[in-house]
């Protein structure tokens, strides 16, 4: 016979962690999802895949005193918009530590390093406590670095905590991301213990628990954010950027959103003179503000890539195929989701022009 499972502990911690995520697929069913076979399913992966990064996230990095850089969003693993021209990394720290990271820049053109206080888990926010650009950073005659990160000043490259901070994160962005290799980069808590504490039920409960939390709020705060860009389909509307920087957006980026929804036998047409600025890109995203599967589709271009008018400016053109002019995005076998535009280091953000034309108009 089967022992009775305990009341309390990790394996009551595992049950509830189990019925937390069963409870967040509520957001699959919520009335104005789109009945789109290929919508439901992209959005019980989403949830999978969400699952898989808190459980990196929560569970395998809660040892502050050994910290690592890992993944929160890949080419299998996305977030809120996630930039396909992107590498993240993130450490999961304590504000109240001191950290080296050491690494060595590779060959992509724009370079940070954030500290963060994150609050996904609880109401889906961060802000940043600390935030080093490329240029604020002293580098190695080979591109070697050293940075401190600790709630007091420190001489050369030092990241600010505070008290709350929780995750340091490293952005790494390319403009031709296929010939363009990230740095590599390792942290260490300074001062701390020799070797790992061994795991306990206390730990794991918390980590699941809060795992759970996260799958939610993720989920839930990125659907409002696609329903709020619903309100103007097919447009860029202006929206405030402190709703994105809460999200842990960059500050100096300005994000111009928007939701598209066409026909089979039509294109959904973006026409802009991007500003000057150091990178631009736009790119097409699922309804869970996915990026598109970049590996096998051309759903993304940029400020290198990007097929210019001679007036300088550029014209965007989402479609199933290919209609030979402009710089193609491929809708993928999607009929709506949700887009973005970035415009990095601009004092200008202009919002584009869009309309929907029949294909044969083109």
């Amino acid at each position: 016979m089967t022992a009775p499972y305990p009341s309390s502990g990790p394996v009551q911690a595992w049950r509830d962690f189990c019925a937390k995520l069963a409870a967040a697929g509520e957001v699959l069913l919520a009335p104005d999802v789109p009945d789109d076979p290929l919508i439901r399913a992209e959005g019980a992966r989403y949830l999978s895949r969400l699952t898989k990064l808190a459980l990196e996230q929560y569970v395998e990095a809660t040892d502050t005193d050994f910290p690592f850089f890992y993944q929160l969003s890949h080419t299998t693993g996305k977030i809120g918009a996630d930039n396909p021209d992107n590498q993240y990394l993130n450490a999961s720290i304590r504000g109240d530590c001191d950290y080296r990271i050491t690494g060595t820049r590779g060959s992509m053109f724009y370079f940070s390093i954030v500290a963060n206080a994150m609050r996904y888990h609880i109401d889906g926010s961060a802000h940043a406590t600390g935030s080093l650009m490329n240029d604020d950073i002293q580098w190695g005659p080979n591109g070697e670095v050293e940075i401190i990160a600790s709630a007091t000043p420190q001489p050369g490259n030092w990241l600010r905590l505070e008290a709350d901070t929780s995750v340091i994160i490293i952005r790494q962005s390319a403009l031709d991301r296929l010939n363009e290799t990230p740095g590599t980069f390792k942290i260490e808590r300074i001062g701390g213990p020799a070797v790992p504490a061994p795991l306990s039920g206390e730990t794991i409960s918390k980590g699941l628990a809060t795992a759970a939390q996260f799958v939610n709020g993720i989920a839930t705060t990125f659907a409002d954010w696609t329903r709020l860009f619903a309100q103007h389909p097919n447009a860029f509307p202006a929206i405030d950027q402190s709703m994105f920087q809460k999200g842990g957006g960059a500050k100096d980026i300005y994000y111009a959103h928007a939701y598209w929804k066409i026909a089979p036998d039509e294109a959904w047409v973006i026409e802009v003179t991007p500003p000057e600025c150091y990178y631009w890109n736009f790119q097409l995203d699922n309804w869970w503000m996915e990026s598109l599967d970049y590996r096998f589709r051309q759903i993304t271009v940029n400020k290198h890539s990007a097929r210019y008018e001679a007036d300088g400016s550029i014209r965007i053109i989402c479609a199933a195929s290919d209609p030979g002019i402009g710089n193609w995005i491929d809708t993928s076998g999607h009929t709506e989701g949700t887009a973005l535009l970035r415009w990095a280091g601009a004092t200008e953000h202009p919002l584009p022009a869009a309309r929907i034309v029949k294909l044969k108009d083109l």
